[in-house]
């Protein structure tokens, strides 16, 4: 016990100093992408054997994929590769999701004083989807918790709640900048115009909190189901950092990613905040945080920093293969936009997350233009509606380990609508192609 203990508390501290040196990094001063991805791969090796089975096996498979790829095409085809920068990728998004996990410091996140008051029926089914919607798209996954645990208080949650749950989460994925999905997006394609990414976005997550209250009402006696509903106050918080992050990227430092900013911001806002009762409490919230709170991310950052290293073996061996002017399509339009939503979305029903199918699409892609916000709209459209029906999606792992609830009850569950978003979705992809080119 002594040892496992041991281990959390230095990978926690390792995750810790890579944040800290991806935030140096922004300054300029000297670049430190790869030390910071050498502590995080150093904290997930640390962690290794406290990975979920089904997320360690899927993190493994990506790696040594990677790497054979990588040994394929410096051996068979004489690419050059730069073995000692070779673990960045992805590091920026993991690095964001960390500072993002310190959310929870601020103010009173959390279960003792959670927002909101209850209500019933279908009211409150639309409640719960808006209340997780809109304070997800800045507490991201913590949301769900913090939600279901409040739900959960007075009887076991019950599957429109769950539901409710997992679809209003995973939808803020079609328009929130501080989303993961996001960040993948604007990494892989840096001249997406986001603005456009969430006016289509935006509606089509609303339809979703529309589809859901519908559906469930027909589907369930929803008279007696709980719901949870937003108060103005608890609106305050994400309303005020999301106002933060855009005061700072078009004027206080417009030189950064939206990405960039949010992984410093909200730990600054954190720091501050608790500093209002003294150093010593502020040391002993940091400390908790970083030998818990960072440790649990395990499964999340040894699944995006795979990733990275999945996709660099993949282009590389691409380009090294085919050459540097090969791409899956000549151009992207709308056809090809429908075909790689749908190839995403289905791969996520047999446990792959869209991060996978999104950076192994962005790999053999030649990007141009409007194709960079194309296919950005793309990506977390099939993050949205991927997340919301794979059964191995952080969502749903989070209610399966939270709740009891099955996976694959989940995921049957959810397919009717997934269908139907999915059908939505690529009506926006016919819209936003138009527009975009």
């Amino acid at each position: 016990m002594q040892e496992t203990t041991t281990r959390q508390r230095v990978a926690g501290g390792l995750v810790l100093l890579g944040l800290l040196a991806q935030i140096v990094g922004f300054t300029g001063v000297l670049p430190t992408t790869q030390a910071v991805s050498y502590l995080l791969w150093a904290a997930v090796a640390l962690l290794w054997r406290g990975i979920p089975k089904r997320s360690r096996i899927q993190a493994g498979v990506l790696f040594v994929l990677g790497v054979l790829m990588l040994v394929v095409a410096r051996v068979v085809y004489g690419a050059e590769v730069n073995w000692p920068a070779m673990l960045q990728g992805n590091v920026f998004v993991a690095t964001m999701l960390v500072g993002v996990s310190f959310i929870s410091l601020i103010g009173t996140q959390g279960n003792k004083r959670a927002p909101g008051k209850r209500v019933t029926g279908a009211d409150g089914v639309l409640r719960t989807w808006l209340g997780v919607h809109f304070l997800g798209t800045i507490l991201n996954l913590s949301t769900i918790l913090m939600v279901g645990d409040r739900l959960a208080r007075r009887a076991p949650l019950t599957a429109p709640q769950l539901l409710a749950l997992n679809r209003g989460l995973s939808s803020a994925a079609l328009w929130s900048p501080f989303f993961a999905s996001m960040a993948v997006v604007i990494a892989l394609a840096p001249e997406v115009q986001y603005g456009q990414v969430a006016l289509v976005g935006f509606p089509l997550a609303m339809l979703s909190g529309v589809l859901t209250t519908l559906e469930l009402r027909r589907r369930f006696d929803l008279s007696e189901v709980d719901g949870f509903s937003l108060s103005p106050r608890s609106l305050l918080m994400p309303t005020s950092m999301a106002a933060l992050v855009m005061l700072f990227h078009f004027w206080l430092t417009p030189t950064l990613t939206i990405v960039s900013i949010i992984t410093f911001l909200i730990p600054g806002v954190a720091l501050l905040s608790n500093l209002r009762e003294g150093p010593r409490y502020m040391l002993r919230r940091i400390r908790q945080h970083t030998v818990t709170r960072l440790p649990s991310m395990r499964g999340e950052i040894s699944l995006f920093l795979a990733a990275g290293l999945l996709t660099l073996g993949l282009s590389t061996l691409v380009a090294a293969a085919a050459g540097d002017e090969w791409t899956l399509f000549a151009r992207f339009g709308m056809w090809q936009a429908m075909v790689s939503f749908a190839a995403i979305t289905l791969s996520a029903l047999v446990g792959l997350h869209p991060i996978i199918g999104v950076s192994v699409l962005a790999s053999i892609l030649n990007l141009q233009g409007g194709e960079q916000t194309l296919f950005a709209f793309v990506a977390v459209s099939a993050w949205a509606v991927g997340t919301s029906v794979g059964p191995l999606s952080g969502i749903n792992l989070s209610l399966q380990g939270r709740y009891g609830v099955s996976g694959y009850r989940m995921m049957k569950d959810n397919l009717p609508y997934a269908a139907m978003m999915s059908l939505l979705t690529l009506g926006a992809i016919a819209g936003l192609s138009i527009w975009v080119n």
